[in-house]
């Protein structure tokens, strides 16, 4: 399970931002859904969820969302989404050190499992 996620992790900071250069200039909206390892309602969750809507601060990030799931038509719980101007800006995201932190610090430690998905806006 962990490989997968570090793998998916590796893949969305460093390879496909490089294979999607064809068309840099496109609006970028990454999205991410998620479920966590701790209980729901617990201290845990409130302080995971604080620290993932700090991302919305990091330089070139727009129209940051976050959502709580409330379908069971799948098994995850959280939604995020927001929007880059290009992938020069989704890419600077990536590679910004308070997100890479949180990625190390949170993400891979308290993520149970997620789906990412990365548009580009036509």
């Amino acid at each position: 399970m962990y490989t997968r996620c570090f793998l998916s992790l590796l893949l969305s900071v460093f390879i496909i931002p490089s294979a999607m250069s064809q068309n840099t200039s496109a609006r970028i909206r990454h999205t991410v859904v998620f479920t966590l390892k701790h209980e729901k309602d617990s201290p845990e969750e409130a302080d995971f969820i604080n620290d993932i809507k700090n991302l919305a601060a990091i330089p070139g990030v727009e129209k940051f969302e976050f959502m709580k799931q409330i379908s069971k038509k799948n098994n995850y719980d959280y939604g995020l989404s927001m929007e880059f101007a290009d992938q020069k800006a989704y890419d600077a995201y990536n590679q910004h050190p308070d997100h890479v932190a949180f990625v190390q610090n949170r993400w891979l430690k308290e993520v149970k499992e997620f789906m990412e998905i990365d548009f580009a806006i036509e």
